[in-house]
Parts: structure tokens; C-alpha cells; sequence
């Protein structure tokens, strides 16, 4: 007897998250034919005002469709975080109903100059109310978030303040809390070295570290010297100012019981991912019927070590939802 859309669309919401991780391993991993940390020219760039400046936001697709909005984590950008990940032809069911929306954190996109030495950045909560202006300037009522690292606790900022403007997250690596006296001390230190001596050694490993975890050269040497070049590239200055940012969150305010994100959320980790315990933080703080926490195994960057199964990951999740049939 087939089996129906519905029943399909139930089984995905009753998966706990190590079946469904089960079944992503016998997804092959293919490697991309083309890792430029570069724009490809596939989006149509546009600068968007906001009060507090314009931000650059990249859009690919037809801007008739539902919309995904991405936001990037530190020392990146929408090239250097989505785009080889959007290219991977697993991702073409999605490319195929959404028009995606990349948003750059100010300063952050390619060839960006120092931002004015009065220039005051957008704390978390500032940056998340600048994606009204996105939706203003686009037209859009609501979107799906999609978020990595620092990106990842913006987008979550902004569905707890407005989640009438929010479908469903899927956040990779998102961190809830304040964060801890370690971190601070570390992220000082690299914020100090960026603006005072540019992109030291230090402060490449600090990056590879975050996205990565460690060992990364022994998982991958070619990826690793990809991204170390890419880091090389940032303007050490603006992203200093971000990661300040970032280091001055506050805590995201939500717990299961008062005020948490009310819509349907995908939490995603890489097993080697330093950000693991915040993952799992963030997934103790949210409504267990809306949500499903993946951790994939082998991998600390999951869009990039493991793109193929995230890509299964996200079409099952928007499936579940009423979406990529």
C-alpha cells in the first residue's frame, strides 16, 4: 500500500533525532566541483538601507517564490558560507521553490573598506531588527531563516521578538546564552590583535577552530587551505567590530516554558563542532514538538565537510513542514 504525503510528513515530525541521523548515513558525500569562497555571480547584489546604514543582500532565484533568508557567521560572508553549499545539486528541490535572501552583516561582504572609526556597530539586537528593512525592501511578509554561528543567534533573536514574520529556522551551530568568561578573554584577545596588527596567525586559528573544531588539516589539509586563505581576505577591522558584537550578547531570554521560538526549528551541529554543549543548550530551551536536533557525525563545519546530508536534512525538514513535495 503507498504510503501518503501526510503519513510521510508524520514520520518526519515523530523521528527522534538519531534515526534521523541513521538514515542521512547512506547519503553519499559528493565533492563539489567548484569551492570559490568568491561571489560566482549567481546572486544579484543590492545594498539596503537601514538606520543604522545600508548592508549589502544577495538574492538568487525568483523573488515570486517564498523566501529564505541566510545569515552568515564570523570572519565570512554570503559567498564564503552558502554559496558552494546552494550550488551542491542535492540543494536544487529547494532552489527550485524558494528565492533565497543573503544577508551581510555590515562590513562583512567581499572588498569591503574599514568601517568609519566612529561608526558605532549594531549590538545582536540591532542586527536582527535590521532584517525589517530587509523585508521592507523586498516586499516580503514572512521568510525561512537560515542561519550559522553568529548568524544563527541573529535569526533566533529576531523569531523570539517577531515570530509572525517567521515559518521555521534552521540553525547550524546557534548558541542561546551569554557568553562565558573563556570565550570572552579569547575573543578579546584576536578582536585586540585584528584591529591592531590585521589578520595574525592567531587569529586564523581562533577561526579555524570556530568553524572547524579541531584537527581539521588531518580531516581535510585542501579545505583547511581553502578557508585559511579566505580569512586572509576579511577586513580585519569590520570583523573585529562583529565578533565585539557577538562576544556582547545577551542572552536569548526563551526556556520551554516562557517566551521560547514558536516556530519549527531545525538544530543543527557537526559532532566535532566546539559548539555542541550550546546546541544542545539551545534544543533544552525549545518547544520539543517543534523541534529536531541533528548532530552529524565526522565533521565540525557541517555545510561544507558534510553538505550532502545536510542538504537531505533540510529538504525532509521543509518537506515536514508543508514544503519541496
Amino acid at each position: 500500500m503507498p504510503v501518503t504525503i501526510q503519513e510521510n510528513i508524520a514520520l518526519l515530525n515523530m523521528m527522534s533525532s538519531d534515526n534521523l541521523e541513521d538514515d542521512l548515513k547512506s547519503v553519499q558525500l559528493h565533492s563539489p566541483s567548484d569551492r570559490r569562497l568568491q561571489s560566482d555571480g549567481a546572486c544579484v547584489e543590492e545594498r539596503v538601507r537601514t538606520s543604522r546604514g545600508d548592508i549589502l543582500v544577495a538574492v538568487r532565484g525568483d523573488r515570486t517564490k517564498r523566501a529564505i533568508i541566510t545569515y552568515h557567521d564570523l570572519g565570512l560572508n554570503y559567498a564564503a558560507n552558502f554559496q558552494a553549499f546552494f550550488n551542491f545539486v542535492e540543494m536544487r528541490p529547494v532552489l527550485e521553490k524558494f528565492c533565497i535572501y543573503h544577508i551581510n552583516a555590515p562590513g562583512q561582504e567581499e572588498g569591503a573598506h574599514p568601517l568609519p572609526e566612529d561608526y558605532s556597530y549594531p549590538n545582536m539586537d540591532a542586527l536582527a531588527s535590521q532584517i525589517d528593512f530587509v523585508l521592507g525592501h523586498f516586499g516580503l511578509r514572512s521568510f525561512i531563516g537560515f542561519g550559522v554561528g553568529a548568524g544563527a543567534n541573529i535569526l533566533a533573536r529576531y523569531a523570539v521578538a517577531s515570530p509572525q514574520k517567521v515559518d521555521a529556522l534552521i540553525l547550524v551551530n546557534c548558541t542561546s546564552t551569554q557568553a562565558g568568561w573563556t570565550e570572552w578573554l579569547y575573543q578579546k584577545i584576536n578582536t585586540r590583535q585584528l584591529r591592531s596588527s590585521g589578520m595574525t596567525q592567531s587569529a586564523v586559528d581562533y577561526l579555524m577552530w570556530h568553524h572547524f573544531g579541531r584537527s581539521t588539516d588531518d580531516r581535510n589539509h585542501d579545505l583547511a587551505q581553502v578557508y585559511k586563505e579566505c580569512f586572509s581576505h576579511v577586513n580585519p577591522i569590520n570583523l573585529a567590530m562583529f565578533i565585539d558584537s557577538f562576544l556582547r550578547r545577551s542572552d536569548l531570554g526563551i526556556s520551554r516554558d516562557n517566551n521560547t521560538v514558536k516556530v519549527p526549528v531545525l538544530n543543527v551541529t557537526g559532532a566535532l563542532s566546539p559548539h555542541v554543549e550550546d546546541t544542545v543548550t539551545f534544543n533544552g530551551r525549545l518547544d520539543p514538538a517543534k523541534t529536531s536536533w541533528l548532530s552529524i557525525s565526522d565533521c565540525g563545519m557541517v555545510l561544507e565537510e558534510q553538505p550532502s546530508k545536510i542538504a537531505e536534512a533540510i529538504r525532509l525538514f521543509l518537506q515536514g513542514e508543508g514544503y519541496c513535495r
